[in-house]
């Protein structure tokens, strides 16, 4: 159905035009493990049990620079009639059923836009099926895998309104999804590789080491060389580089320019979140967390999180 020009019609519509200027976000490697359309088509294939062999029938529409509601849109593509949205989680979060209502609304939304399709007419507009799947390598999911769905946020119940959006999330930690691990190795490497940076990080070793050491052990393995050996430089950047946005008002607050800047953190956040940063911040140092840790849990800088665990005061700090 969708096989011309598939990469304009995600474009059309106010949505791509409200969101194309939104801040800059950083790579994600596993993003960036699958943009060569071959491993691509190997996960869909390895997740689907097809046997697509053409790279050029997979269509990438991946949006770029693009935050919406701070939803990475990690992968999407189309194939054959369906559209895929792929996404990768090392947070638990409960609401992706919704952020897949959103993109996939947005998507058709510029697809009936580029061809010019009546809704309001006697014929059923086609549209490609949606399939959205999240690959989550964080803590606390111990099955391989597990479906959300929008229905769970209505008081009604699963399986009430006239509204539903699935998800799919598979976990991909080591250990887990062994079959599908064995007909995809891209994913399988991924999965070893981060399963490294954590064993390292819960040694005690700061990320930066942990990175570092994880690589070296996964040349050494042969997990994920080609790129590591290659492109070693760009994968460090895409792990350890933080938004340009916290480096600037990191750089304010070093500085001192920012009027009304008083002792505090100035990460750009109004006097109420920064109270709730700091509460977030003292309670995980009380669980013995460390600083590295606790910034991947609440997506925050590490130096920012240093900064504020420096004015706390806790009987068990790591």
């Amino acid at each position: 159905m969708v096989k011309r020009n598939v990469k304009r019609w995600f474009r059309h519509g106010n949505w791509w035009r409200r969101l194309r200027n939104n801040r800059k976000y950083r790579d994600v490697l596993f993003r960036r493990l699958f943009q060569d359309k071959k491993d691509l088509l190997e996960l869909y294939n390895a997740l689907n049990g097809s046997t697509y062999q053409n790279p050029e029938e997979l269509e990438v529409i991946t949006m770029e620079d693009v935050i919406f509601m701070k939803m990475k849109n990690d992968l999407s593509f189309v194939i054959g009639n369906t559209l895929n949205l792929y996404e990768h989680q090392s947070t638990w979060n409960l609401n992706m059923p919704l952020r897949g209502l959103f993109y996939f609304a947005q998507q058709f939304e510029g697809l009936l836009a580029f061809r010019d399709d009546d809704i309001y007419g006697t014929r059923r507009v086609e549209l490609p099926t949606p399939v959205y799947i999240v690959f989550y390598n964080g803590g606390g999911m111990k099955t391989d895998n597990l479906m959300l769905y929008l229905s769970d946020s209505f008081p009604t119940g699963r399986g009430s309104g006239c509204l539903e959006c699935s998800c799919e999330v598979l976990n991909i930690n080591r250990g887990y999804n062994r079959a599908l691990m064995e007909k995809c190795r891209r994913l399988w490497e991924y999965s070893e590789f981060s399963s490294e940076i954590e064993e390292n990080i819960k040694k005690g070793m700061r990320r930066e080491e942990a990175v570092y050491t994880a690589i070296d052990t996964c040349i050494e393995k042969g997990i994920l060389r080609d790129i590591l050996i290659k492109q070693k430089a760009e994968v460090l950047h895409m792990l350890l580089t933080e938004y340009d946005e916290k480096k600037h008002f990191r750089t304010l607050f070093r500085e001192g320019k920012e009027e009304g800047i008083k002792e505090g953190i100035e990460i750009g956040l109004d006097k109420g979140r920064e109270e709730k940063l700091r509460e977030m911040v003292r309670k995980k140092l009380e669980k013995g967390k460390m600083i590295s840790v606790i910034a991947e849990e609440l997506e925050e800088d590490p130096s920012v999180i240093e900064q504020v665990a420096a004015g706390i005061t806790v009987n068990h700090m790591s």
